[in-house]
């Protein structure tokens, strides 16, 4: 699989100017290109993992104070020779290195193009090498653990119980082909539908996660919404601890959504400010009403705010009809309670489903932060052990279990054992593309084409 014959260097930390930059270079000739510009050494000569001072030299010229780390493969992250360099951070010092070491026979490494390497060089299978990408992305402490997992191969570890488990059944299928003029059966049918039940249950559970995964990495849709002037707009800027929104006393303000995000119990939450709910004959304020209705209906939880200082109950049990025919997880906000009328304020408390504040002065923020984790039930995002949150992952799952589906059917039809080892083959194939066992050159291109050039 090691078609990439030639030695790459980059930049492996972020661009710009900083204390240090640490420059990159794998490949075969890694250290004779490295040793050309750092003649004090032999660095063949000393042992892997580790660390060597001295100066770079180009034409007798200093470069560079430089400490050089040395990763002899196949110990390393590329299973290749790998040298990193750690320099000064001036971005122009760091190029004349690039340059100099491009020189000596480096080439300028494409994005992703170190791991791409690890992947070919079975450092790791492709759904890890995919998590490298979502570690680097990582934002939260879910996101991070989750790409962790993956990393490590949880995520991989489970499509390899299920492969090893339908390999023997395949093989059996396969067997059978050689004896069809005589017409025998090596695998059973019950077994294998018995099999295949448990395996559709397993991918079934990986598919369900992705709703999770896809939250982790997005964040919580939260929509904000309300009466005009029910403190919507107060909310979102007293959450973020920022003016986001404009504030204003006068009704219909917000006329379209605002969204921006914290984290909370390790989790992103994406709050939407919403354009306040009420019949209006002004054109533009209808449109944010109307989109108003769309954002509650895509939203995952709903704060609804109701004014304890204006409102009336009559009122409020008219908001809370139209918030329980909304089918979507919600948190009746009672805002203003330094303002608020005892009647109303009274009715609100008793409900289990409120949590009363004052978001001009922040007063009692944090319950409703914990209210909002206590709904969602944030332990559902800790504890899932294996959580996919790639779509190409997501993708290869369903189109494994449409295969599964045609194997139980076709074993319910009684098939010829062609028809059913032709099945199977698709599963295991559609297994296979996840982890990159059966892989092409476009997807590799492709998914690594998103990663930094670093790494």
């Amino acid at each position: 699989m090691n078609k990439h014959q030639d030695t790459i260097v980059a930049l492996a930390t972020a661009p710009g100017i900083g204390a240090i930059g640490i420059i990159r270079i794998s490949g075969r000739n890694s250290f004779q290109i490295v040793n050309s510009l750092f003649p004090n050494k032999d660095l063949n000569s000393q042992k892997t993992h580790t660390i060597h001072y001295g100066h770079l030299l180009k034409n007798n010229q200093i470069l560079d104070e430089v400490v050089v780390s040395l990763f002899k493969g196949p110990q390393s992250y590329t299973k290749e020779d790998i040298i990193e360099i750690s320099c000064h951070g001036s971005p122009y010092l760091i190029q004349k290195i690039i340059e100099a070491l491009i020189d000596s026979g480096a080439r300028l490494a494409k994005p992703g193009e170190f791991t791409q390497r690890a992947f070919l060089n079975g450092r790791f299978d492709l759904a890890q090498a995919e998590a490298v990408a979502d570690l680097i992305a990582s934002e939260n402490e879910t996101a991070h653990q989750a790409a962790i997992n993956q990393m490590r191969g949880g995520f991989s570890g489970e499509i390899k119980k299920l492969k090893e488990e339908l390999i023997h059944f395949a093989s059996m299928i396969e067997l059978e082909l050689d004896f069809s003029e005589e017409d025998v059966e090596f695998a059973n049918r019950d077994e294998l539908k018995s099999l295949v039940n448990k395996i559709q249950m397993a991918i079934q559970e990986l598919i369900e996660s992705f709703s999770l995964g896809n939250v982790i990495k997005k964040g919580i849709p939260t929509v904000i919404a309300g009466k005009p002037n029910s403190g919507k707009s107060t909310l979102l800027n007293a959450l973020l601890n920022e003016e986001r929104a404009i504030v204003s006393d006068i009704p219909g303000t917000t006329r379209d959504v605002i969204e921006d995000e914290i984290i909370l119990g390790g989790i992103p939450f994406r709050f939407v400010d919403t354009a306040g709910i009420r019949d209006t004959e002004d054109q533009v304020e209808a449109m944010g009403v109307a989109r108003t209705h769309i954002k509650i209906r895509e939203a995952s939880v709903l704060l609804y705010l109701v004014d304890l200082k204006n409102d009336h109950l009559s009122s409020y049990k008219e908001q809370l009809s139209y918030l329980e025919a909304q089918e979507v997880p919600f948190i009746i906000v009672g805002n203003k309670l330094d303002q608020a009328g005892e009647f109303l304020k009274t009715h609100i408390q008793a409900d289990d489903r409120a949590v009363l504040i004052s978001a001009a002065s922040k007063n009692n923020l944090e319950s409703l932060k914990s209210k909002l984790i206590e709904i969602l039930d944030i332990s559902q995002f800790k504890n899932s052990n294996t959580i996919v949150t790639n779509v190409r992952h997501y993708e290869g799952l369903i189109q494994t279990k449409e295969a599964m589906q045609k194997v139980l059917k076709g074993i319910s039809d009684n098939i010829t054992h062609d028809f059913l080892a032709a099945d199977i083959r698709q599963s295991l194939h559609a297994l296979g593309e996840i982890t990159g066992e059966i892989t092409n050159d476009d997807l590799l291109n492709n998914i690594f084409s998103k990663f930094c050039i670093g790494k």
